[in-house]
């Protein structure tokens, strides 16, 4: 119950700085602004993207289900957690400067689906590290909640890099 409080919290804690949080479409990421810090916000979601597929694979060799592959060394698992830290690394200044320059915006269909999924990320990544601690969910708890990471971290590549990186535009939004 605690749990699903803090992951409630952190989605509404995002997503409340975001509506009332004034943008500031000049904000620079690393140095870049405007279409040039967007450039470098699609490329860094492609990797956020290519590191969540790696997750999802590792995950599969740990919990055995990956076919012509062996049982997973201890190594796997260590993996899994460092390629997760990296994850969680990079998606950091993608989010800063999202909800800085942009915040959260309702208006169109894409920007919406975006906004509100950006708030979930990080509510999904506090709710896969209470799973993983905890010892009294069930097991298919664990690939549940890195599912809906996953998804998450898919539906925003979806609704900004690939849009960015397609010349602003997306099948289906």
């Amino acid at each position: 119950m605690a749990g699903a409080v803090l992951v409630a919290a952190v989605f509404a804690g995002l997503y409340a700085f975001g509506r009332t949080h004034t943008p500031d479409y000049t904000a620079a990421l690393f140095g870049r602004r405007g279409d040039d810090a967007n450039g470098l916000k699609a490329r860094l979601g492609s990797a956020l993207m290519g590191l969540a597929v790696v997750q999802v694979l590792l995950a599969l060799w740990i919990y055995g289900r990956l076919p012509l592959v062996s049982a997973a060394p201890r190594q796997v698992a260590l993996a899994h957690r460092a390629v997760g830290y990296v994850a969680f690394l990079v998606s950091l200044p993608i989010a800063h400067h999202c909800i800085t320059a942009y915040g959260v915006q309702l208006g169109e269909t894409r920007t919406a689906l975006h906004s509100v999924t950006g708030c979930a990320l990080y509510g999904a990544f506090v709710a896969k590290v209470l799973v993983v601690r905890s010892r009294r969910l069930p097991a298919w708890a664990i690939p549940a909640a890195g599912g809906l990471l996953f998804v998450t971290i898919g539906v925003l590549w979806y609704s900004a890099a690939l849009w960015f990186l397609d010349g602003y535009r997306v099948p289906g939004l």
